[in-house]
């Protein structure tokens, strides 16, 4: 369910004083560094891949197989972690402008849905009630 515009109103006058009182507490809830957090995780990933290659060519050296069995499934969870990380990491025209809040980024395709779902509840009550 949307917010009210008076719920909105009070939303933004709560975010504005904590602007006001901590600015620096705010920007870090802001959600700006979620794109940073990403590319870290994925460069993460990366190099947890690299060293899941050198278990395994470690493990077929020493003629250890479970040593190579653990640097596989280092590289196959390091995979999936990059590849997740990346499709989660938002785009550059994606990127939250100071001064908003992630709630209200997120509130108008939220209202459209809420919306387009309100709209076909009411046509089908309508159709329900001409039978």
């Amino acid at each position: 369910m949307p917010l009210s515009e008076h719920e909105q109103r009070m939303l933004e006058q709560m975010e504005r004083a904590l602007y006001a009182e901590d600015p620096k507490f705010a920007t870090a809830l802001e959600g700006s560094g979620l794109r940073t957090y990403t590319r870290r995780r994925v460069y993460q990933a990366v190099a947890g891949f690299l060293v899941g290659i050198a278990l395994l060519m470690a493990g077929m050296v020493a003629q250890q197989i479970w040593i190579s069995v653990v640097g596989f499934l280092v590289m196959l969870g390091c995979a999936v972690l990059a590849v997740t990380g990346w499709r989660k990491a938002p785009k550059p025209g994606e990127q939250q402008a100071p001064g908003g809040s992630a709630g209200r980024r997120q509130s108008h395709p939220r209202r459209s849905m809420m919306d387009r779902i309100e709209q076909r509840w009411q046509r089908r009550r309508d159709e329900q009630q001409g039978q």
